[in-house]
C-alpha cells in the first residue's frame, strides 16, 4: 500500500483519474506502533491526511496502475510479459528492442521501466555511481490470515524497533498484506528471499511469526533494495527517462508513485506542446530535476526515522509520533518526515 499525495494528486485530477483512485483507495483510520514490550502507541491517520489538506489516498500500487490502465484511450497498443532489452537510437527514429525478440520503432521512447531500468542501461551504461543505495531492502506480499484480518480491521500495525520493521493490514478481499524493510551491510540481493525475509524479521511477535510461517515462494515476493537513482541526463537523443528510472527517491521519501506521475504528465504537455523532441526534454528536466533532487534530500533525511539504528534514534522518532496529536507541532512532524511543506 502507498500513500499517495502531493503533486501527483493534482496530476491525477488532471488526466481525469482521481474519482476512480478515490473508488479504490482504502479507509484508514489509525496507524498502529507496538514496541517489544507489547506497548502501543496509536496516531489517528486523519493527521496525516490533514498535513496534506486532505490531499491524500491510501491505495494498493497495482490499483493505481488498475486506475491508469483503464484511462489508456482505444488503439494503444499494450503487451504484456515483455520488456525493453536495448534502445537502438538513430537521427530520425528510435527503435525499442524486446525480450520477446519484436522491434518497436518511433519518434521517441519513454524509458520508464524503474529502478532497475534496462532503458537506462542500454542508454548509459551499468554505472553504479547512478544508484545510491541507502542500506537497506524492502519485501512485501499478502498472504491468509482471517484471525489477523478481524484483528487489523482498518489499521495499519507497525513494528516499534530499532533496524527493521514489518507492517501489516488487512485488504478488501480478506487478505494480510506485509510490508517491512530492514538494514544492510550488502545490497546484494539475496538469492533466497524467503529464507532472508524470515532471518531479519524473526523474534517480532506473534503476528509477525504468522506472517512469516506463511511467506510465498520467492516468485509471489516483492523484494528490492532500497536506493535513489541520480541520473545527471534524463535523456539522450531521442530517448528520456521518467518515474524511478531516472528519479528514484526511495520509500523513504513516500511520493515515488505520485512523483513518478505528475513528472510523467509534465513530459507529456512538454511533448505535445510542438518543441523538438531534444528542447521537450530539456524543457521537462529543467523543470522537474529540482523538485526531485528536494525529495531525494528529504528521503535521506528520514533514515534514521524510518529505520532507527542507535537507541537516540529510536526515542526521537517515538517522541516526533507522540508530537502528532498537537496541532502546530504534529504538522511539522509530517512535513518533515514527508517533504511537504507544513500548512498554514
Amino acid at each position: 500500500m502507498i500513500d499517495f499525495f502531493g503533486p501527483g494528486f493534482d496530476a491525477a485530477e488532471k488526466i481525469g483519474i482521481l474519482d476512480r483512485l478515490r473508488e479504490l483507495s482504502y479507509s484508514i483510520s489509525a496507524a498502529r506502533f507496538t514496541r517489544p514490550s507489547g506497548r502501543t502507541r496509536t496516531i489517528d491517520y486523519g493527521v496525516v491526511a490533514a498535513n496534506e489538506g486532505g490531499k491524500l489516498l491510501s491505495l494498493m500500487r497495482q490499483d493505481l496502475e488498475l486506475a491508469l490502465f483503464e484511462a489508456l484511450p482505444e488503439g494503444v497498443d499494450v503487451r504484456f510479459e515483455s520488456t525493453v532489452v536495448a534502445v537502438e537510437d538513430r537521427p530520425d527514429y528510435v527503435t525499442a528492442v524486446l525480450a520477446d525478440g519484436a522491434r518497436v520503432s518511433g519518434d521517441i521512447v519513454v524509458g520508464a521501466d524503474g529502478i532497475h531500468s534496462a532503458v537506462r542501461r542500454s542508454v548509459f551504461g551499468d554505472a553504479a555511481s547512478i544508484v545510491r543505495q541507502l542500506g537497506m531492502h524492502t519485501c512485501a506480499y499478502t498472504f491468509e490470515s482471517p484471525r489477523l484480518h478481524r484483528a487489523l480491521g482498518d489499521t495499519l500495525a507497525s513494528t516499534d524497533v530499532r533496524e527493521r520493521m514489518v507492517g501489516l493490514y488487512g485488504l478488501r478481499d480478506g487478505s494480510v498484506a506485509l510490508f517491512a524493510a530492514h538494514r544492510v551491510a550488502d545490497p546484494e540481493l539475496p538469492d533466497d528471499p524467503r529464507e532472508a525475509i524470515r532471518e531479519a524479521y524473526a523474534g517480532l511477535g506473534s503476528d509477525v511469526d504468522e506472517a512469516l510461517a506463511k511467506c510465498p515462494d520467492p516468485g509471489e515476493i516483492y523484494y528490492d533494495q532500497v536506493a535513489q537513482i541520480e541520473l545527471p541526463e534524463w535523456s539522450r537523443g531521442r530517448v528520456v527517462f521518467a518515474g524511478d528510472a531516472c528519479q528514484a527517491v526511495s520509500l523513504l521519501a513516500g511520493q515515488g508513485a505520485s512523483l513518478a506521475i505528475a513528472g510523467g504528465v509534465l513530459l507529456a504537455e512538454k511533448i505535445t506542446s510542438g518543441l523538438e523532441p531534444d528542447a521537450a526534454f530539456a524543457a521537462y528536466a529543467e523543470e522537474w530535476m529540482p523538485v526531485v533532487a528536494d525529495k531525494q534530500l528529504a528521503g535521506r533525511r528520514a533514515a534514521s526515522s524510518f529505520l532507527p539504528q542507535t537507541a537516540f534514534e529510536l526515542w526521537k522518532r517515538r517522541t516526533g509520533l507522540a508530537m502528532l496529536r498537537a496541532p502546530i507541532i504534529g504538522r511539522l512532524v509530517m512535513s518533515t518526515i514527508t517533504g511537504t511543506k507544513a500548512p498554514s
